[in-house]
């Protein structure tokens, strides 16, 4: 017989791996717009790039003060213990996602998150590369 506590040691080892792709500085949309060359930094210090279409075609569906909070990348982070949904912690990236019609104008930010189903998250991913990550808790 295995233990339990090795296991879940193992699986936050491993999740913190994949992390290392997650970007660690979020710039707004807005400044990444302004930029040259839209980049930032991911955990392991490698450089985040950002793809300037799918910037451009955020900032043009969304309110120019939404663009302004906005920081980018969203992060819809996944755990072990809810393993259907994904959390997002950032206020801001809810409204945003809600003026792009992607999360229903029904759904409440609560206690500093809101809950979406993973296959959201990961259509999210698909539909918004470089603006939206998925990071593993």
């Amino acid at each position: 017989m295995y233990d339990d506590r090795v296991l879940q040691r193992w699986l936050r080892l491993e999740a913190s791996r994949m992390n290392d792709g997650v970007a660690a500085e979020r710039p707004t949309l807005a400044t990444l717009l302004e930029a040259d060359r839209p980049v930032s930094v991911t955990r392991s210090g490698d450089e985040y790039r950002y793809d300037p279409a799918v910037l451009r075609s955020i900032a043009d569906r969304l309110p120019a003060g939404l663009a302004r909070r906005l920081r980018l990348p969203i992060i819809c982070f996944a755990s072990m213990d809810v393993p259907d949904s994904c959390s997002i912690t950032d206020r801001y990236a809810f409204e945003a996602l809600q003026a792009l019609d992607e999360i229903s104008t029904l759904r409440e930010f609560r206690a500093g998150k809101v809950w979406i189903g993973r296959a959201i998250a990961y259509g999210l991913v698909a539909k918004y590369p470089t603006a939206v990550q998925v990071a593993f808790a």
